[in-house]
C-alpha cells in the first residue's frame, strides 16, 4: 500500500496549517480511509507523551482526529525552544544531545534519513497521509537545509494546499509571493489556495481569486470564514483573547502567567468553554488584579522564566495573591517555581541561570536531573484542602514531561514546615493553608472528572469532547471547500 499524500503549506506561521491538517485527518478518516498525520519537524513547546516519547501537540491531536494511536514517527523531529538561539532536539520521541549541540544546517542533513524513513513507513501502512509544513515554503534563506516543506512534498509527491490568514491583510500578495518564490519545478505541487479566517461578504473578494488564478494557474479552492470557537487548542503560542464562555456572568477569573518559554499552553483550552469563567493571559503584575485563580503553567526553561517573572514584578504579585488566601496552581515548571530552590548541578538549564531561589510558596526543593521524565500517568488525589478541596479523591489521567525532581526541603521539614503530599511519587503538593497547589501532571483541565469536580456537571457538560470538535471541523471544511476538491486531492495523479 502506498498512501496518497495531502500536504498543508502556509504563507506564514499561524496561517492555519495545524487546524486545517487536523480537519483533513478527520474528513478522510470518516470516508473509511486509513489516515496518518505527519510533520517532519515541529518547533514548539507544546508536546504530548505517546508511546516511545514525546511529539508536538498538533500531531497528537491530528492522530486522534484520524482515529489512530499517536506515535513518534508522526513527528520525527521536535525542537523545543529554551532561549532565542537554542532548542532541545527530540528525535523519534527522545532527547538527542548530539543533535541539540549540532548547527542548524548540519542537523537537517543528519536528520533527513530518519524523516524520510518515518514518512515512507507511514505511507506504506496507510491510505492517506496528511502532512503539515512549517512556517512558509518560501523562506529562501532556509531552502538549502529544508526538511519540512518542499523536500518533504517532493519526496511524498504530495498534493499541496497553500493556506493564508486573510484576517492579517495582504492575503493575495502572500499567496502570489509565496508561489513566485518557489522553484518553478515545485509550483506544480500546489493544487489550491485556501483563504482562512475570512470576515465579511465573500462576494467582495472578486475578481481577486480569478486574477490570482490567471497569474499562477492555481484556483482558490476554499474561503473559510472566521471561526473562534472551533474547540481545537491554539498552536505556536497564539493566544485567543476571546477567552470567555459567551452568555454567562463572570463568576471566576483565571489568570495564566505567560512567560517567554511557556509550555503546554494547550491544556487550558477547556477553561474557555466553562460558563462564568474568564481566562486571562497575564504578562504583568497589574493584569493579576481581580484574579481568583493564578496559574503558573509549564515552562521549557524554569529558571529563565522565573528570572523573567521577577523582572516583571510578578513574583511579588503572585506572593501577595497567595498571602491574601488567593488560589494558586503551579503545573510542572510552575510547581518548581513555587518551591524554595532550584538546583541544577548538570547544567540542564544552563549554568548561568542554573541555581536559583524559588518563590517560597511551598517548602520544596527541585533538583534537575540529566534524565528526562516523559510518561503518561494516572494518579488519585488524596485529601485536598482549601479552594482545591473538590479534587479530593479524584482520579486524574495526565502526562509528565520534566527534568526536575521535587521533594520536601530538608531543613524546613526538620523545622516543622512540611508540604502536604497529595499524590504518590512527588506528583502533587499543597501548602498548610491549602490555597497553593503544585503538581507535575499536565492535562488537569482535560480530564472530565476534574472538570466535573471543579465546575459541576453543568460546567463540565459545556466542554465539547475532542471527537465532537473533530467532527465539527470536518463538517466545516466539507461545507466551505469547492465541491470535489477534497476527494480530488487523493485521486489526481502528480504531473
Amino acid at each position: 500500500m502506498t498512501a496518497k499524500c495531502v500536504m498543508v503549506l502556509g504563507t506564514t506561521s499561524g496561517a492555519g496549517k495545524s487546524w486545517l491538517a487536523t480537519a483533513l485527518c478527520r474528513y478522510y478518516a470518516r470516508q473509511g480511509l486509513k489516515v496518518a498525520p505527519f510533520k517532519a519537524q515541529n518547533m514548539s513547546n507544546n508536546a504530548r507523551v505517546v508511546e516511545g516519547g514525546e511529539i508536538g501537540s498538533a500531531q497528537y491531536f491530528q492522530a486522534l482526529a484520524a482515529n489512530v494511536v499517536p506515535e513518534v514517527r508522526m513527528n520525527p523531529l521536535l525542537l523545543k525552544p529554551e532561549r532565542d538561539t537554542h532548542s532541545q532536539a527530540i528525535l523519534l520521541g527522545q532527547v538527542n544531545a548530539e543533535l541539540t549541540r549540532m548547527p542548524w544546517r548540519e542537523r537537517s542533513e543528519a536528520v533527513w534519513p530518519v524523516v524520510a524513513q518515518s514518512l515512507d513507513a507511514l505511507m506504506a501502512e496507510n491510505d492517506v497521509v496528511v502532512i503539515e509544513g512549517a512556517g512558509s515554503p518560501a523562506e529562501i534563506n532556509l531552502s538549502s537545509s529544508d526538511i519540512v516543506n518542499l523536500r518533504v512534498a517532493r519526496h511524498a509527491q504530495a498534493h499541496c494546499l497553500l493556506v493564508t490568514d486573510i484576517d492579517r491583510g495582504g492575503a493575495f500578495a502572500h499567496l502570489y509571493g509565496t508561489w513566485a518564490l518557489l522553484p518553478e519545478a515545485d509550483r506544480g505541487l500546489i493544487r489550491g489556495f485556501v483563504l482562512n479566517k475570512f470576515r465579511g461578504d465573500a462576494a467582495l473578494l472578486a475578481p481577486a481569486p480569478q486574477m490570482l488564478q490567471d497569474l499562477t494557474g492555481i484556483p482558490t479552492v476554499a474561503t473559510l470564514p472566521m471561526w473562534w470557537q472551533h474547540g481545537l487548542p491554539e498552536e505556536d503560542g497564539v493566544f485567543d483573547e476571546r477567552s470567555t464562555s459567551g452568555g454567562s456572568a463572570i463568576t471566576l477569573i483565571v489568570a495564566v502567567v505567560v512567560y517567554p518559554r511557556i509550555s503546554n499552553l494547550d491544556e487550558f483550552q477547556a477553561l474557555k468553554n466553562i460558563p462564568g469563567v474568564r481566562l486571562k493571559w497575564v504578562r504583568s503584575a497589574a493584569e493579576l488584579t481581580g484574579a481568583d485563580w493564578v496559574i503558573l503553567p509549564g515552562s521549557k526553561h524554569t529558571s529563565g522564566d522565573l528570572a523573567w517573572l521577577r523582572e516583571q514584578g510578578l513574583d511579588r504579585a503572585v506572593a501577595a495573591h497567595a498571602n491574601r488566601g488567593g488560589a494558586v496552581l503551579g503545573i510542572c515548571g510552575g510547581l518548581q517555581m513555587l518551591g524554595e530552590a532550584l538546583i541544577d548541578l548538570h547544567g540542564i538549564e544552563h549554568a548561568y541561570l542554573g541555581n536559583a531561589p524559588g518563590l517560597g510558596l511551598l517548602p520544596l526543593v527541585t533538583v534537575f536531573e540529566a534524565d528526562k521524565t516523559v510518561q503518561r500517568r494516572t494518579a488519585c488525589f488524596n485529601d485536598v484542602a482549601g479552594p482545591w478541596s473538590a479534587l479530593s479523591g479524584v482520579k486524574v489521567q495526565g502526562y509528565e514531561i520534566h527534568h526536575g525532581q521535587t521533594a520536601q526541603h530538608p531543613a524546613m521539614a526538620a523545622a516543622g514546615d512540611v508540604a502536604r503530599a497529595l499524590m504518590p511519587d512527588g506528583l502533587a503538593w499543597q501548602n498548610a493553608a491549602g490555597n497553593v497547589l503544585g503538581l507535575y501532571l499536565h492535562g488537569l483541565f482535560e480530564d472530565a472528572a476534574v472538570l466535573q469536580a471543579l465546575f459541576g456537571q453543568h460546567g463540565a457538560a459545556q466542554v465539547p469532547t475532542l471527537d465532537a470538535v473533530f467532527e465539527g471541523m470536518a463538517d466545516y471544511i466539507e461545507r466551505h471547500f469547492e465541491p470535489g476538491v477534497l476527494t480530488g486531492l487523493i485521486e489526481q495523479s502528480v504531473d
